[in-house]
């Protein structure tokens, strides 16, 4: 169908579903909805959807039903089935309950990028009624920010995601030190008190270095003495193929000296376990059964393979997917922390970031991203995800259940002069929602005056067309004033009016709406928005989906969504 055939489909459903009678602003609202290429031309759409609105309800019930006919039939406006989903089935070992983690690092608060592990961890949990673990892995005093600990478990809570079990590795440090202990005694692990630069030219050449035929008698005084000496003076490695084909993977680090203040645990510790070692440990006390993990780690469980080996534990299965890249949007934390730190944002949450709060209080919603991870799956693939990807998904989950109110940006108000006596007071309807008409209608009380957008002043002006404003009546400008023309439709069609929207001045509130740029745009909102609450979704007609961020008794903020 083309566009006109389109909309005028979209009429004659309006009208058959509501009593017969269509509304220009509903029809308009389907069209932007269900066909969103057709937001591109705005101006086409609204001129079309008010002469075919006229043409519809000019036909009667029973020519409007036949006409419908000829178009498929009533269809029903709510979300379109689901596609099928799933994610790769996992194989649990026999007589375990598949177990899985998620294990961020208190670097900062967490990313959409986090978000994909937390999110699979936790869809894989309820898929198979199994468990899952939080474990803050904060063993490297030098990447531990303290307002991490209270930012993750409250990113995690507001994904929806309830952890069976948390864990702080920075509490378990004696057991890494018992498992050092043990790895030592069965010839898994040795002191090096090689220099790096050595110990490195031995390995490039699959050569061992001196320390690793020390007896266990040897190693276990170096490690008692391990406590009391320098930074970098000595490590404790475990031992691997000292010939394998990646030198990354020969003989690695298990635990060094950090002589850093640890911002949780103070100067309790000098030795801390390096990644790959306390994480097997942990991986292995608390049950893992799958571990999920970027195919950036791929060396790091070849490593841990031989941690395992040498215990003599069960292996978990690793499943590693590819990297998840995001356009426009920055993921460093480092990065972002520098710029919150220097003024350049405003706080995590500031909107140019991509973090869970940033995503949080611009009103995306969690399911969208559950959508999103989902349907990337854990292939290995790369994936590179857009803004416009998740404003999609976003849109099918609150599109039907949000109120559409006026918001008149950048507003100029206009006295209407020569308005007749018997339109100088009027009250407009408009329905809260297009397909919804149990939501109920809002209210304009319209008294001669009206706050319009200053764009389609100037343009009326330029361009000298008349100003429809919408459900009401139809003005001619100029520079210095604004007069009456006419009331209908049809007459506004004829003068190729431009249809906007607009506020009555008396009952219009103050709103502000903080763009994605962190741009702030201010104008006007209809009075009957005065009910919404802090965190309520509202669509502002024309404009985009907002959430509601502050309200006072005479200003609202929002944060700006998407269109």
């Amino acid at each position: 169908m083309d566009i006109e055939e389109t909309i005028y489909k979209y009429a004659l459903t309006n009208a058959v579903e509501h009593g017969n009678k269509c509304q220009t602003g509903s029809v308009i609202g389907m069209v932007m909805s269900k066909n969103p290429e057709m937001r591109k031309d705005p101006k086409t759409v609204s001129q079309l959807a008010g002469k075919l609105t006229a043409k519809v309800n000019g036909l009667s019930p029973e020519e409007q039903a036949s006409e419908l006919e000829k178009y498929g039939g009533l269809e029903e406006h709510k979300r379109a089935p689901e596609k099928p989903k799933g994610l790769p089935e996992l194989e649990a070992p026999e007589g375990k309950q598949i177990t899985l983690r998620f294990a961020p690092n208190p670097s900062g608060p967490l990313h959409i990028g986090h978000a994909r592990a937390a999110i699979l961890n936790m869809l894989y949990q309820k898929k198979y009624d199994g468990k899952l673990i939080l474990r803050i892995e904060d063993t490297d005093p030098k990447r531990v920010e303290v307002d991490a600990y209270d930012s993750i478990p409250a990113d995690i809570e507001w994904l929806g995601i309830e952890p069976d079990e948390t864990y702080i590795q920075s509490d378990r440090i004696e057991i890494y030190y018992d498992y050092a202990r043990k790895a030592i005694e069965i010839g898994a692990a040795y002191m090096c008190t090689c220099d790096g630069g050595d110990f490195k030219k031995l390995k490039d050449e699959c050569k061992p270095c001196p320390c690793r035929s020390h007896t266990v008698e040897e190693n276990m005084e170096l490690w008692d003495k391990f406590g009391d000496m320098e930074e970098g003076e000595a490590v404790l490695r475990v031992k691997t193929d000292i010939n394998h084909k990646n030198p990354a993977i020969r003989d690695w680090v298990a635990m060094r000296i950090v002589d850093q203040e640890h911002p949780r645990i103070g100067n309790k510790y000098r030795i801390y376990p390096m990644m790959n070692f306390s994480v097997t440990i942990d991986d292995h006390l608390l049950g893992m059964t799958h571990v999920l993990r970027g195919k950036d780690h791929l060396a790091n469980s070849e490593k841990q393979a031989y941690l395992y080996k040498h215990f003599g534990w069960d292996i978990p299965e690793f499943i590693h997917y590819g990297r998840l890249k995001m356009d426009d949007v920055l993921l460093s934390t480092s990065k972002a922390r520098e710029g919150i730190a220097s003024g350049k944002y405003t706080g995590w949450d500031d909107p140019r970031l991509g973090t869970i709060q940033a995503i949080a209080r611009r009103g995306i919603k969690k399911e969208s991203l559950y959508d999103l991870i989902e349907e990337i799956g854990t292939k290995q693939a790369d994936a590179t995800i857009s803004w416009k990807k998740i404003y999609g998904l976003n849109r099918n989950i609150i599109e039907e259940n949000t109120n559409r109110y006026f918001f008149i940006p950048n507003p100029v108000k206009v006295d209407i002069a020569n308005i007749p006596e018997d339109k100088q007071e009027l009250s407009i309807s408009r329905e809260l929602h297009y397909n919804q008409p149990e939501k109920g209608m809002r209210t304009l009380n319209f008294n001669g005056s009206a706050y319009i957008p200053q764009d389609d002043y100037d343009k009326a002006i330029s361009q000298n067309k008349p100003l429809r404003l919408m459900d009401l009546v139809n003005i001619n400008v100029d520079s210095d004033s604004a007069v009456y023309d006419s009331e209908t439709l049809e007459e506004a069609q004829s003068k190729h009016a431009l249809i906007i929207q607009w506020v009555p001045t008396e009952d219009a509130i103050k709103a502000k709406v903080v763009m994605p740029d962190n741009t702030v745009t201010e104008g006007y909102i209809e009075a009957d928005s005065s009910s919404v609450k802090v965190d309520d979704m509202v669509q502002l007609e024309r404009f985009g989906f907002a959430r509601v961020d502050n309200v006072t008794s005479d200003e609202i903020t929002f944060y700006y969504t998407h269109n």
